[in-house]
């Protein structure tokens, strides 16, 4: 019986062909994923990886040169010289090619994503014209060689496969576009000698064409092994950097803290130095309203230094996740007036009138008393702080989808624009200055902030420079 079917076609070789179709159709798809692939564009290290790309290209010039040579004199002895003449001419034009586009990505200071996308594209152009030259080369020479075993191109293949797969990792897309184009070479060479001989299995030319799909596998593992070194090393750098972000970060926040701190330090501990050490020479022992004066100057310091001292155990506290909430139905209007309560003689000093715009409107929030009458005391302190002398405070509640809250305006200095992270950066304030005219640790917007964002709120501002400015945080509604 014939081992021939009506179509003339092996019926072994069906399942080999499948898995060929298989294959080409894989490389086809990933091929494809590769180049509409957005992950490096979102993490930001398409220009580090062009950058890499084209370094490392430069420094295997020479190696490319010399493999280019190799081949084009083998092929000048041993097969054709005009073959070999016209393959190494074309090799040369894609290495200029590819080494202008270098040149212009080596130049770059790696800014701007619409040109590191268009530097990608352009080297994806380049490579696959330099591949499609090898190609050319291992083709025809096994075209020279006929239907035989096709040792040397199928080794010049293997060649440039490996040295793309170890070289060009740094682009995915270039790397696979070569992989694809060396992959197809890789197989036209044997099938088409198998389809035009079609010779039974055990031929040597099967052995060819399965020992050909072994090196394809082989090829493509390391391309991956490599790609995965790099993206390895790559994640590593990256937490290096977030790494010494952070260190920067520390090390700024300590500057600020020193300098902050030591300012909010020094002047109430000369204040309380200099009231104490006068009263203890007895020279006011005569004078009591004097002494009673500088006795109230000290008091007047130390609290302030106690409150230094509380902003900063409660950022701790904050900032370890320590802090203890208690959370309860909380009627915003109590807690407001007691606010208010608390804080009026220092308003009452710089003759600022704090009104409570709407005291019979009852919201409940579901908060801990005690931290939002904190944020309240921040916020409130915070506008007599920079509202005019005889200036006004308005108190306001509100509602808004599902959230309660309060908005402390005052119509003072105002607050620049873009200066959110200062607002509530910790041990910052707008004017930093040893000579600035407004005291403060520079934390009680940030310790306000966090709290607010404990309780699952949300804390802004508006402001106008000249018209001052209003603080509003919203807290979830009590659903009791």
């Amino acid at each position: 019986m014939s081992n021939v079917s009506q179509t003339g076609e092996h019926p072994s070789s069906r399942p080999i062909f499948q898995e060929i179709t298989g294959l080409f159709s894989r490389l086809i798809r990933c091929f494809v994923d590769v180049l509409t692939d957005r992950k490096n564009l979102q993490s930001g290290r398409l220009s580090r990886q062009l950058k890499d790309f084209v370094l490392g290209g430069h420094s295997l010039l020479l190696t490319r040169q010399g493999m280019y040579f190799g081949s084009g004199l083998l092929a000048a002895y041993y097969y054709d010289a005009k073959l070999a003449i016209f393959t190494f001419a074309l090799c040369q034009i894609t290495e200029a090619i590819e080494n202008a586009v270098s040149a212009n990505v080596i130049r770059w200071n790696g800014a701007g994503l619409r040109r590191a996308i268009r530097y990608q594209n352009q080297l994806l152009v380049a490579s696959i014209l330099s591949a499609i030259s090898v190609v050319i080369f291992a083709i025809m020479v096994a075209e020279i060689e006929g239907q035989s075993l096709h040792f040397v191109p199928l080794v010049f293949l293997l060649a440039a496969g490996v040295f793309a797969a170890m070289n060009n990792h740094q682009l995915p897309s270039v790397l696979y576009a070569r992989l694809f184009i060396y992959g197809l070479a890789f197989l036209y060479i044997p099938l088409k000698d198998i389809w035009v001989v079609r010779p039974p299995l055990s031929s040597g030319l099967w052995l060819q064409f399965f020992t050909a799909l072994f090196v394809l596998f082989f090829i493509t593992n390391c391309s991956v092994i490599f790609l995965k070194l790099y993206r390895t090393n790559l994640d590593r750098l990256d937490e290096l950097l977030i790494e010494r972000d952070k260190a920067h970060a520390a090390f700024e926040l300590k500057s600020q803290f020193v300098s902050v701190v030591s300012h909010e330090l020094r002047t109430p501990l000369h204040s309380i130095m200099g009231s104490l050490s006068l009263l203890s020479t007895g020279k006011l022992d005569e004078h009591p309203d004097r002494a009673r004066k500088m006795v109230k100057i000290a008091h007047s310091n130390s609290q302030r230094l106690s409150n230094l001292i509380d902003d900063l155990l409660d950022l701790q506290k904050l900032e370890t996740e320590k802090m203890n909430y208690d959370f309860a139905p909380v009627e915003l209007t109590k807690v407001v007036n007691e606010t208010i309560e608390s804080i009026q003689g220092v308003a009452e000093k710089s003759e600022i009138d704090i009104r409570f715009v709407n005291p019979a409107v009852s919201l409940v929030a579901c908060a801990d008393y005690s931290k939002i009458q904190r944020v309240l005391t921040n916020l409130m302190s915070n506008a007599i702080k920079f509202s005019d002398v005889g200036g006004r405070i308005d108190i306001r509640l509100f509602a808004n989808a599902g959230r309660v809250g309060v908005e402390v305006r005052d119509y003072g200095l105002g607050i620049p624009e873009g200066a959110r992270d200062v607002v509530f950066g910790k041990f910052q304030q707008i004017d930093s200055s040893d000579e600035r005219n407004y005291a403060g640790s520079g934390l009680g917007l940030s310790i306000a902030e966090q709290i607010v964002v404990a309780h699952n709120g949300v804390i802004d501002y508006v402001s106008e420079l000249g018209k001052g400015t209003s603080f509003m945080f919203e807290l979830p509604v009590y659903e009791g």
